[in-house]
């Protein structure tokens, strides 16, 4: 079967059932009788024949730093919800947080085999901010700030610093903080000046050097709250910029016979469903990760369909998730 002849059999001309299987408009009428005959005969269109004709693939590449994330999977799904709603694919590229992988895939992208990138970034090498110059298909960066690129990111900063400053107005005056490689700008600098800047401003100068660096993981987490304790002394707060890592923070904790959260507060990052599940429960930041994926996907396709449009920076809000526990 071709085009024409379903359109012979729909009763249809062949440029309506073009625009059917492109998404364009045509009544409702001919869309009922063109789908009737797409069941009756199972025909599917040639996709290398819709790209050689369009020069469009409908495929959005999407780099991720890894799945198992309780950040990337809602960000994946609310690309997902948008992408099916615009008839578009997702060729979805997992770096297993090999920056290199990002650079590698970013090159690939370049070639053509996508309409457009979502880079679901970590860190900027130079390598990566070249070839995003060189892109010749839009692309928009989530989850981190790039001047001269679209980006959707979270306001990491004042997150983190509302959360110290909640600690300090429960009384909790000796503050530790776990955070992650300053690399990585958003969760790694970003929180990490948060912190630093919400004991600075509270007159408390000394706590701003109770820091640690962690990996992503809990058991790095569970090393560094043993690192902190022992070149800190006492705590009774404990700020983590992943719940992940607080899940390992709480673990050694316990293990020492230290009652969480009465002699040490334990706060995340994430609102993640580890976080849920903890006894007692943790108090952490919310971050509305599917919608930061909605509004990367719409901001392609105001991209794809308009052309060039003017670089946008969406930064997305937070709320502070607090157990009636603590």
């Amino acid at each position: 079967m071709n085009i024409a002849e379903i359109a012979k059999l729909a009763g249809v001309s062949s440029a309506a059932v073009s625009r059917y299987f492109n998404n364009g408009y045509i009544s409702e009428e001919k869309r009922q009788a063109i789908r009737k005959a797409v069941e009756e005969t199972g025909y599917r269109p040639s996709i290398q024949a819709q790209t050689l004709r369009t020069k469009k693939t409908r495929m959005i590449g999407v780099i991720v730093p890894k799945m198992a994330s309780e950040s990337i999977g809602p960000m994946v799904e609310g690309m997902l919800s948008v992408l099916n709603e615009n008839g578009y694919q997702m060729l979805l590229a997992v770096t297993q947080n090999n920056p290199q992988k990002e650079v590698e895939y970013l090159t690939a992208f370049h070639d053509k085999l996508v309409d457009s990138v979502i880079l679901v970034a970590t860190v900027f090498t130079p390598e990566h901010r070249s070839i995003l110059k060189k892109l010749s298909v839009p692309v928009v960066i989530v989850g981190q700030q790039l001047s001269g690129c679209c980006c959707v990111f979270h306001d990491d900063y004042h997150a983190i610093y509302d959360m110290t400053k909640l600690l300090l107005e429960k009384g909790r005056t000796r503050l530790g903080y776990i955070g992650a490689i300053p690399q990585d700008k958003a969760v790694g600098t970003e929180r990490s000046r948060g912190f630093r800047d919400a004991v600075r401003d509270a007159g408390h100068e000394e706590l701003a050097e109770n820091c640690a660096v962690a990996a992503f993981t809990m058991d790095s987490g569970y090393e560094k709250a043993k690192e902190l304790l022992k070149r800190c002394g006492e705590l009774d707060g404990l700020i983590c910029a992943t719940d992940t890592m607080a899940a390992g923070a709480m673990q050694y904790l316990k293990e020492q016979g230290i009652s969480v959260p009465e002699q040490i507060l334990v706060t995340g990052q994430g609102d993640s469903e580890i976080a849920k599940v903890m006894e007692p429960p943790l108090l952490t930041i919310h971050y509305s990760y599917e919608k930061c994926g909605q509004i990367a996907v719409r901001m392609l396709m105001e991209q794809l369909e308009q052309g060039d449009v003017a670089m946008r920076e969406v930064k997305l809000g937070y709320s502070i998730v607090e157990s009636s526990k603590m």
